[in-house]
């Protein structure tokens, strides 16, 4: 019984000692490889005005129904509601605005929240498409069965709303906020197993976004759509009014409809892309595959491509040579691409290079 516990203390002894030759000599530093994943530009400006478009758009909503229920005026009415389906295009703009702040240091989100924007933008995209749909369906019944135009508080309607559309206008087209949040931060990890060294980099440039905001531009688009059609509207009216040219009213609403239907086109294909990660035909692709083989040795085996920001990509690169170099050496080679905001490398050896 003594010799059992003296080994089972022997044992304990050996296994204490193992462990503290592999323990660290000393607490790791990894603050220079911790780093936020969010290079989501400052909105503040953006979501103001934004917000502003929706209490101006509310507002005349609410006088445009009011107004046409008390003179029992269809014309103010459908104005009315039509401008509450943009009140509710552009509050979808807003509220990714606001969900992207509030999430911006959520890390569930691996490379940051700014997608929410995008699907913001995709989603009043879609809309704006459903808009164009309803005008070319509405004015094609009238094209067909013409109705009576009561052309005066028609005009009147169609003013009001293109001077309200160009003030929202003035105010989304201003300059938005395009300040991304910087840093820097790079990690080389290198080891030699069965002669494969594999090194892994991060690095994260100073870079400006300054791009395009396409959740804002997805507001503009339903303003501008609005206006577009209030200045075909005024031109069909007058036409009908003193041309008697009645039937030009609907043709006005269907080239209308064909351009908001472009438009939402434009930026389905645009948020679209970006949801989809399909970047590997962006020219910074290319630019970093020639600037890590540009020794002759490299090879890039593997390149991802991600869009983080506005015009920020993260990319990961897997690199095979016959004389490897550290994971650094082949980070340095892109690191003044001002588009890269988070790279990882990986370096192997090539397995035939011991045998050659």
């Amino acid at each position: 019984m003594v010799c059992l516990c003296a080994t089972a203390a022997g044992r304990r002894g050996r296994l204490n000692q193992k462990a503290t030759v592999n323990a660290p000599a000393h607490h790791h530093d990894a603050s220079p490889w911790q780093h936020r994943h969010d290079w989501t530009p400052d909105r503040s400006g953006s979501a103001r005005r934004t917000h502003a478009v929706i209490a101006i758009t509310l507002l005349t909503m609410g006088v445009e129904i009011g107004a046409g229920w008390w003179w029992q005026s269809m014309a103010l009415l459908a104005d009315g509601w039509h401008m509450g389906t943009h009140a509710v295009a552009i509050g979808v703009s807003a509220i990714a605005y606001a969900l992207a702040r509030r999430w911006a240091s959520d890390p569930r989100f691996s490379l940051g929240p700014w997608k929410i924007e995008v699907l913001g933008a995709y989603t009043s995209a879609l809309l704006l498409g459903i808009v164009a749909v309803a005008i070319a369906v509405e004015s094609g019944l009238r094209l067909v069965s013409p109705r009576p135009v009561d052309y005066d508080p028609s005009l009147w309607v169609a003013g009001v709303g293109l001077g309200v559309n160009l003030v929202c206008a003035w105010l989304l087209h201003a300059p938005g906020d395009a300040v991304a949040h910087g840093g820097s931060h790079a990690h080389d990890g290198h080891h030699d197993h069965h002669h494969h060294p594999h090194g892994h980099a991060h690095d994260t440039p100073h870079g400006s976004t300054g791009g395009r905001d396409l959740n804002l531009q997805a507001a503009y688009l339903h303003v501008l759509s609005d206006a577009a059609t209030s200045v075909l509207a005024i031109a069909a009216l007058l036409a009908g009014k003193f041309a008697g040219l009645l039937w030009l009213d609907p043709v006005m609403g269907l080239v209308g409809a064909a351009l908001i239907a472009w438009w939402s086109r434009g930026l389905i294909l645009r948020t679209g892309k970006i949801l989809l990660d399909r970047e590997m035909d962006h020219p910074l692709v290319e630019q970093m595959r020639g600037r890590l083989q540009a020794d002759g040795d490299a090879h890039v085996t593997d390149l991802h491509l991600w869009r983080v920001a506005d015009d920020c990509f993260a990319a990961h690169a897997t690199l095979v040579a016959d004389h490897p170099l550290a994971a650094d050496a082949y980070r340095a080679r892109v690191a003044d691409l001002p588009a890269l905001a988070h790279v990882s490398i990986e370096v192997n050896r090539c397995p035939n290079a011991a045998a050659a």
